[in-house]
């Protein structure tokens, strides 16, 4: 097959998958755009195995934002959106492996390319997954810097179960990323992805903590994510962090330090 139609294939899928996510309610419409366009340039450059990482971390971090809903609803003014993903999220979880599948088509041989990308999905899947599943610890969630207890969904806020849950979703990215690719090494690419995808998702929780935008609500006495305005209808003001680091930033950083710890380590386990 041609690589124009590659590209064609892939484009069709990926708006047929995004057509679907918005129906269900797990997209914006921005969201399923970018998805479409990211979906299609995945697979028609990478083939079926890109497509199946990101399409795996999709399936799984919906499903578990659904399960998680109702819990999740009552710490909505927690956090700076909601469920539906925009294009902005799309791009933060996945923008990077778009610039990943274009390298690879310049050095097909080169394995780097394809162990970023798998922790760079290895890191956002952890990160999704210890923020679906945390909610539901019954033990509240202490701050990653000072170890001192939070509210739950404060960023920075961590727990034994949503590091376990981060683990599990590194976890399975890296699995698949051995399994799909088995020439890189199955036990060394499960191993760096994993734990490289846990460090990425382990350095959002310390940005969330120490660097990302804060904002305090005067109405409602809390902190929260959102800003200008609070679920509420009171303005924000910046209580701590960086104006211009929003989750979306720390997101794309998450994937970022995610896709080279896994290279690291993938060039020491091999």
């Amino acid at each position: 097959m041609p690589p124009w139609l590659y590209l064609v294939v892939g484009l069709a899928l990926g708006v047929s998958i995004a057509a679907l996510a918005l129906w269900a309610g797990a997209l914006s419409r921005s969201g399923a755009l970018a998805a479409a366009l990211l979906g299609g340039l995945l697979f028609g450059l990478g083939g079926l195995r890109w497509a199946a990482l990101l399409l795996l971390f999709f399936v799984t971090s919906s499903g578990l934002s659904h399960l998680s809903g109702r819990r999740k609803a009552a710490l909505a003014e927690k956090f700076a959106k909601g469920s539906r993903r925009d294009w902005a999220q799309v791009a933060a979880n996945g923008g990077l492996g778009a610039l990943l599948v274009v390298a690879h088509t310049f050095w097909p041989e080169q394995n780097w390319a394809w162990i970023a990308y798998a922790g760079a999905m290895a890191a956002v899947n952890a990160d999704t997954w210890a923020t679906e599943l945390g909610v539901l610890s019954k033990t509240p969630p202490r701050l990653v810097t000072t170890w001192r207890p939070v509210e739950r969904g404060t960023s920075g806020g961590v727990s034994l179960a949503g590091t376990l849950a981060a683990l599990g979703g590194s976890l399975v990215i890296g699995l698949a990323a051995g399994w799909l690719r088995p020439a890189t090494g199955v036990f060394a690419t499960c191993l760096a992805v994993s734990l490289g995808g846990l460090g990425g998702s382990l350095f959002d929780s310390w940005l969330g903590a120490t660097r990302q935008a804060i904002y305090h609500c005067p109405s409602c006495q809390k902190e929260t994510e959102r800003h200008p305005r609070h679920t509420c209808g009171a303005q924000t003001t910046r209580l701590r962090g960086w104006g211009w680091l929003n989750n979306d930033l720390v997101n794309l950083a998450c994937s970022l330090l995610g896709a080279c710890l896994s290279v690291i380590l993938f060039l020491l386990f091999r």
